[in-house]
């Protein structure tokens, strides 16, 4: 019998306005991955806009923690699950082509289940 690999959600609503804040999820979700811990990274509000590289571009260095540019780019590259909230997204004229490649969109009903799946949630 296989063991059920644990999983972890990060909540996160900050952008370029919190640098910091932005950066913690991506910081804690590499962890997780690298612990071998199933990551999803849900963006809402303002953090929906770090989907966009060239706004991603712009936001500051924290100096405490590698560019949000690097740290998302390596969540993708280590398996992360990436989620953008499709309504945030609509409200700021933000296309879809515009995401990640990796990144999806998603709305309450998926993320609400998501959640109850998920073995704990952190809000950023």
């Amino acid at each position: 019998m296989t063991e059920k690999q644990e999983k972890i959600m990060y909540f996160t609503t900050h952008g370029g306005e919190e640098p910091e804040k932005a950066s913690i999820p991506f910081v804690m979700a590499n962890a997780a991955l690298a612990m071998d811990i199933h990551a999803t990274i849900v963006m809402q509000e303002n953090s929906v806009y770090l989907a966009k590289e060239e706004y991603r571009k712009t936001v500051l260095s924290t100096g405490e923690f590698p560019h949000i540019t690097k740290l998302m780019d390596d969540f993708l590259a280590l398996g992360g699950e990436l989620l953008v909230c499709m309504p945030c997204i609509k409200s700021r004229n933000i296309d879809e082509s515009e995401l990640p490649e990796g990144a999806r969109t998603t709305a309450a009903g998926q993320l609400n289940v998501a959640a109850i799946e998920a073995d704990t949630v952190f809000t950023y």
